[in-house]
Formats: C-alpha cells, structure tokens, sequence
C-alpha cells in the first residue's frame, strides 16, 4: 500500500465513520472538506473502496435497503450503492487515529490528519502537533541555512521565492504553537459535569481548538 492510498483509506473511513454514503458523497467530501484530495477521481477513490469492502471494513448496501424501502418502491429507478462503516471499520479506524509517529506529521499526512482532530483523543493530537511543529522547525533552519550559503548566487527573483516559503513555514509554525498553547490549557479546563459531558459527545473534543481572531490560518493541506 502506497502512502497516498494509506491515507485515502483513512479519510474514506473516518467520513464514514459520521454517516453512510454514496460514492458520489464521498468523493464531494473527499474534494470540498480534505484539501490533500482536491484533485482526485473516481479510478482512484473506487480501488480504495472494494479494497476497504474486501478487508471487512465498510460493506455496500443498496439505498433502499439502507432506507428501508421495498423493492417494489424502486420500480423505474436504479438503486445507489451505500457505503456502511463495519464493527470492524470502526475498530480499524480508531487504531489508525490513535497513531501518532512521523507519518502523521508529514505534508501529505497531516491535514488529512487534522481534518480528523474532532474525533482523536487530545492526548494523541498533541503530539501529532508537537511533532509536526518539530519537523516545521528542522525544515526551517534548513532552508535558512540554505539561503545564507546561496544569497549571493541568487537573482531577485529566486531569493523571494525562497523568503515566501521560509515565511509560509514560519506562519505554520506560529499557528502551531498557538494550537498547541491552546490544547494544553484545555487539560486544565473544567472538570465537565454531566451536560458538558452531552455537549462533548454532540459536538466532539475539540476544546484545544483556539478562538479565530481575524485573519486567516494557514491551511494544513499546504
């Protein structure tokens, strides 16, 4: 398995871990909600599917049996395929979200990965983000390095293109720390108390997630 098609059948069963979906859904969600898949197609989300049907992961069901309509109903149209997440899936799925090590902090992994942060434990997420901050701060003494040894080789143009994405890093790197700051003062928030425990479980973990105060965070499928 490709890391690519990894982190495919990771997105596919955590979407369908909210709710059944046709492959039209999928992929419509695939595209608008997880950046690192805005240009795929169904020869690429289809394999990924039958292989997830195959592993016991998610099974497919008609509309009409997932709705409970009778055959009768469907005369004249065609039924859709749904895809159902399995015990099994749901299972598979929170092994795969309790993982933590370098993968998850990797570019191609990590806004995939974030895009799920409403369903991690927050002590995972935490050094997801740690990590991921680490290997920012690697990249960027690097290419600070890099840039003081060939500044003077460099013409006009290539020297700012070279600050852009020394600034692109610093900006994730900021936004990083600020998630982080925000998660560990989450830990020592208020002991929740039954309806903050119905409030959790409506609308997920996410009490690390900071306030937007203006401007714009960087997106982490960049």
């Amino acid at each position: 398995m490709t890391r690519r098609s990894g982190i495919l059948e990771f997105a596919v069963l955590g979407l369908l871990r909210e709710s059944p979906m046709h492959g039209y859904e999928l992929r419509k969600r695939l595209n608008t909600s997880l950046g690192v898949f805005r240009a795929f197609s169904y020869g690429t989300l289809y394999p990924c599917l039958k292989a997830l049907v195959a592993s016991g992961w998610i099974i497919e069901e008609t509309d009409a049996a997932a709705e409970g309509v009778s055959a009768a109903a469907l005369t004249g149209r065609r039924a859709k395929i749904v895809y159902r997440l399995t015990a099994s899936g749901k299972e598979h799925f929170e092994e795969l979200l309790a993982h933590s090590g370098p993968d998850a902090w990797e570019d191609e992994h990590f806004g995939v990965r974030f895009a799920f942060f409403g369903q991690t434990s927050r002590d995972v997420r935490m050094r997801v983000l740690e990590g991921r901050r680490s290997r920012l701060e690697e990249r960027l003494e690097k290419m600070r390095t890099s840039l003081a040894r060939s500044r003077e080789r460099l013409d006009d143009y290539t020297l700012e293109l070279q600050r852009h994405g020394m600034e692109s890093v610093e900006r994730e790197v900021r936004w990083l720390n600020e998630l982080i700051e925000s998660e560990r003062a989450g830990r020592d928030q208020r002991a929740p108390g039954p309806a903050a425990h119905d409030m959790k479980n409506q609308s997920g973990d996410t009490g690390g997630l900071p306030r937007h105060r203006g401007g714009s965070r960087p997106d982490p499928s960049d």
